[in-house]
């Protein structure tokens, strides 16, 4: 009766964790996908009745499709989308690029140097970006990089310092017995890094992809200091134009942004189960 009891009090215990966990963590998903929520019921309701319920699901009498057609010319069309992938592309594929070179020269290289360089990658990461954007910007408009090209190097200077740290670390893990091997056969360094190494660095390359991306493209505050012309305006810059002064298009603006984060939605989404996969495949091995 006595070990009865003891697993029936501990099959007991486990599902009373098992739930409260799962309560706690539909609580908070609630709590986060509550402002999306909120977005996209909104995108789909007139000025006024945006205003008079805010929550409320739209009915026959407010649902409209009007706002994405008028946000979608309001933005410029596919332009600004043009521009902010672009940019994204090209910044987080130098990131990647860059900072796996240099993580792996960093690792393979254990010298004093080396071990210097990495604390001024990691040591930058401490530096707020607000200290440093007012003389970023006057170092930037006398030299002429106030352009997308000038942004998209700004945005690899402020990238490849986290970027660096997460490879160092994943380095670390992939077998210099590998790289020896290789060498032997006759690879060079350039072979032994994009043949041997890149390969194996894929889990990690998708996690910091994903990471600058979103950075990236939800960016606001750089661009705005950068390239805020007409013609070079990002998508986040754009629908800032429906928040003005003196008129405050919520209607259109709700609209706006939620077409702004689906791409980056199908993306995450996209690549997550290439994570996972490379997690597992990892492990088997």
């Amino acid at each position: 009766m006595e070990g009865e009891n003891a697993r029936r009090i501990h099959r007991f215990n486990m599902i009373f964790k098992s739930s409260f966990f799962y309560l706690v963590g539909f609580i908070l998903a609630c709590i986060f996908l509550f402002p999306l929520y909120v977005l996209f019921i909104n995108s789909f309701k007139s000025l006024k009745a945006m205003l008079t319920d805010v929550i409320g699901i739209p009915n026959k009498a407010t649902f409209t499709l009007n706002n994405y057609t008028n946000a979608f010319q309001a933005l410029g069309s596919l332009h600004p989308f043009l521009i902010s992938l672009i940019i994204t592309v090209v910044s987080t594929t130098l990131i990647l690029l860059i900072s796996s070179m240099a993580a792996w020269i960093l690792v393979r290289y254990k010298t004093k140097a080396s071990k210097a360089v990495f604390i001024l990658f990691a040591a930058s990461m401490l530096i707020p970006f607000q200290s440093e954007m007012l003389p970023l910007v006057g170092f930037a408009s006398r030299i002429g990089l106030m352009t997308p090209p000038g942004l998209v190097l700004m945005y690899m200077g402020f990238g490849t310092s986290m970027a660096t740290v997460m490879f160092h670390g994943f380095i670390k893990n992939i077998p210099e017995e590998l790289e020896e091997a290789a060498t032997i056969d006759g690879c060079n360094a350039v072979q032994l890094f994009f043949i041997i190494v890149l390969p194996l660095m894929r889990t990690i390359l998708i996690t910091v992809a994903i990471l600058n991306v979103m950075w990236i493209w939800n960016d606001f505050l750089l661009p705005f200091l950068i390239i805020n012309r007409e013609g070079w305006q990002t998508l986040p810059l754009k629908t800032y134009l429906f928040f003005g002064q003196f008129s405050q298009r919520w209607d259109l603006g709700s609209a706006g942004l939620f077409m702004c984060i689906i791409p980056i939605i199908v993306f995450y989404l996209s690549c997550q189960k290439y994570i996972v996969k490379g997690i597992t495949d990892g492990a088997i091995k």
